[in-house]
């Protein structure tokens, strides 16, 4: 695990932009496509912000998500109404390469079914991700893996839902599909972070964050998180 630490979080957020940016032009020349997913947050949102600024080969880049509150369309609690706000709308991406998650699906279940199968027909069986950004939250918690759902537990599939957290359901990336990703991007800011960023550093598997592969991860915090 690399960790890097910056000021605040919008110098975190360019520095991730810039990095995500570096890796969708070498994914790209190489394979021919960068595959990404996105979780939600309000660095993050300054992150896809900043990335909207760079000339990237757009049309060869596919963003999903990493988790998503059951919601209507437009809701402000949807990752997907942030997203498109911050990112899809600015810039020239295809509609066919945007992987939202089907939340509205009428069996979420089934939804969740889809989704992988979507994830298959953009990265392969099984899909493997150029880049996943992850944030954490105080509890420890990563994508839509919160502690004591049975959701921590699902190893035979990549796409699952949640119970209620938050007073909302929620769909969700699982380990294998999150551990098999070429990066694991993470942005961690806020003062509140700085106990679980110690139990990240040391892979502790009592908090779901500890249990995400360290090999391929990259962590930019601010001072704040950091401790420092």
């Amino acid at each position: 695990m690399n960790i890097s630490t910056f000021d605040d979080p919008e110098a975190v957020a360019r520095a991730a932009a810039e990095l995500i940016a570096a890796d969708a032009r070498a994914a790209v020349a190489a394979r021919g496509k960068f595959l990404m997913a996105v979780s939600g947050g309000h660095t993050p949102w300054i992150m896809l912000k900043a990335l909207a600024t760079f000339d990237l080969p757009w049309e060869a880049i596919h963003v999903a998500q990493v988790d998503e509150r059951v919601a209507p369309d437009g809701d402000k609690d949807r990752n997907l109404t942030h997203l498109t706000e911050s990112l899809l709308s600015r810039v020239p991406i295809k509609p066919a390469n945007v992987l939202a998650m089907p939340v509205t699906h009428p069996d979420i279940d089934a939804g969740a079914k889809q989704y992988a199968t979507t994830l298959q027909t953009a990265g392969g069986t099984p899909p493997i991700f150029d880049l996943i950004h992850l944030g954490m939250g105080p509890d420890g918690h990563t994508a839509s893996l919160v502690p004591g759902d049975p959701v921590l537990n699902v190893m035979d599939v990549d796409v699952s839902c949640t119970g209620f957290y938050q007073k909302r359901r929620r769909m969700t990336l699982t380990y294998p599909v999150i551990n098999r990703a070429r990066r694991v991007l993470w942005i961690i800011t806020g003062a509140e972070k700085v106990p679980m960023l110690r139990r990240l550093r040391t892979a502790d598997s009592t908090i779901p964050a500890g249990r995400v592969r360290q090999e391929a991860a990259t962590v930019l915090a601010d001072r704040a998180a950091a401790g420092a």
